[in-house]
């Protein structure tokens, strides 16, 4: 297809999904024309076709590069595709009015509107997502999410000089801010023009939800304070979880915890993240019942899981949110010298909680999973972060999605993990260093029992068995007869 067709059959398909009217195209075509520095159009001969959006729009930013209207630069690729793709978006006023109007007849109606258009933007990376490595493994909690995360571009020596030079701003303060809508981006911060974010009230505050660029799991989302400020978990984030569940009772929601090595990635960003995927801890079974003296109508559990989470229900949001303060503070206070649990160093706070609130069988459920972020000697990066022995496989903090058992491992391993089923076959290999102790405990575990045609579900397997050490390390309160009884213990100081 020449520049012309393909332009034409953007606008077509855009026509098709009804974000334009027949009425538009030559408005649209005209904006376009102008962003990749055309004069004419000559259409000679439409070309039907079955190409999707992210190839069309691939297709018309290599043609910019090659006629020099844009450097062959990453964030200049982005700034473009951006743009072209908002030349079919309504502005955000519109989106809004669209969804809520939805909103009123299902919310179940209004997330698939606004879920479709974010994918149908390209702000969701629909192709770039199918590059990822997904797979399930079942373990003694259920099946575990294992993805190696190829979906992110790697820039390369001419982008990164080129950011160096770059003077910084501080606009938008980060990647989560409302000044990031319609944002045309810079090199050094991505294109933002085909973003929209739905405006939402919780508890009388201005908040607002929008979808991950990079979807980790189906409906991924983000929902996000207008007001940059530091994140902090506290009763008004048990209070705002819930609340958006019973707006959205299809959609759980949940917080990453307050503190640094065990929090996520931005935690200067007041932020939650939910979506429309039960993972293997929302199904994961009650272990131990227990009751809470003072709230004496909850239903209350220790959840069978690697981490330490304890799950309240009730029919009674507020008095729910009450128990999960009530948890909340007395655990900030806890500790237990003999699991190695202290709760300051000298004024240094270290125990917080991950939340996660869901709507299930007419019931409020809050998961409160205990955090803390003390390190040591032996254990310099966190006493209950993945330990030294697996940190070949995951090394990074144990965040929000980790926590619920989905595993998101660096992209570094699609390649080192080819060359540990080498090693095991006793093939020719360039195994890694750090993987070599792994690979020679593997061979001892399958002698004789690997072959061409299972190394690769052996290594899936013992990697996902990896991680599940990952999140047991991550567990304050181990699953051994000490951890079970100081937990235990710790249950029962809820009623003193």
């Amino acid at each position: 297809m020449n520049i012309y067709q393909v332009i034409q059959q953007l606008i077509d398909l855009e026509i098709s999904l009804g974000y334009i009217e027949q009425e538009d195209e030559i408005y649209v075509r005209n904006k376009i024309l102008d962003l990749l520095g055309i004069n004419d159009f000559v259409l000679e001969e439409s070309v039907q076709g079955n190409k999707e959006i992210p190839d069309l729009l691939e297709e018309l930013v290599d043609y910019a590069c090659k006629q020099e209207v844009i450097e062959d630069l990453f964030d200049e690729k982005e700034i473009l595709a951006s743009k072209i793709m908002d030349c079919f978006l309504p502005n955000p006023s519109i989106v809004n009015k669209t969804f809520y109007e939805k909103f009123e007849i299902n919310p179940e109606g209004a997330t698939d509107y606004f879920y479709e258009l974010s994918k149908n933007s390209n702000y969701i990376q629909t192709k770039r997502i199918e590059k990822n490595i997904n797979y399930k493994a079942e373990t003694e909690y259920g099946e575990l999410d294992i993805t190696i995360n190829l979906s992110k571009p790697e820039k390369n020596p001419k982008d990164i000089i080129k950011e160096k030079s770059v003077k910084s701003t501080n606009y938008p303060k980060c990647l989560l801010c409302v000044e990031n809508e319609g944002y045309a981006g810079r090199i050094g911060h991505p294109a933002r023009s085909n973003h929209r974010m739905i405006r939402m009230n919780l508890l009388g505050e201005k908040w607002l939800l929008q979808y991950s660029p990079y979807v980790y799991y189906n409906e991924h989302c983000i929902v996000l304070s207008k007001d940059h400020r530091d994140m902090k978990i506290s009763r008004q984030s048990f209070l705002r979880l819930v609340s958006f569940v019973e707006q959205f009772p299809h959609y759980f929601v949940g917080s990453n915890a307050d503190l640094p090595i065990v929090g996520g990635s931005i935690l200067s960003h007041d932020h939650y993240q939910g979506g429309r995927y039960e993972f293997a801890m929302a199904k994961a079974e009650d272990e131990y019942q227990f009751n809470l003296d003072k709230f004496p109508d909850i239903e209350c559990a220790i959840v069978k899981w690697p981490m330490s989470v304890i799950r309240l229900r009730s029919k009674d949001k507020d008095v729910l949110v009450d128990a999960g303060d009530y948890i909340l503070n007395c655990w900030r206070e806890y500790s237990d010298p003999s699991v190695e649990i202290h709760a300051y160093t000298d004024k240094t706070p270290h125990n917080t909680i991950t939340p996660i609130a869901r709507k299930r069988n007419g019931l409020f459920e809050l998961d409160l999973v205990l955090r803390n972020n003390r390190t040591s000697e032996e254990h310099p990066l966190g006493i209950f972060h993945p330990h030294e022995d697996v940190q070949h496989i995951k090394k990074e903090n144990i965040g929000l999605i980790e926590v619920m058992g989905l595993a998101v491992l660096p992209a570094r391993l699609k390649l080192e993990l080819q060359e540990v089923e080498k090693y095991l076959l006793g093939n020719e290999n360039n195994i890694a260093d750090y993987h070599k102790q792994w690979g020679e405990q593997l061979k001892e575990k399958y002698k004789d029992q690997v072959s061409e045609e299972n190394i690769q579900e052996v290594v899936k397997r013992e990697t996902a068995a990896k991680f599940l050490r990952v999140l047991e390390d991550a567990g304050v309160f181990k699953r051994n007869d000490q951890g079970i009884d100081a937990f235990r213990q710790f249950i029962e100081t809820l009623n003193r």
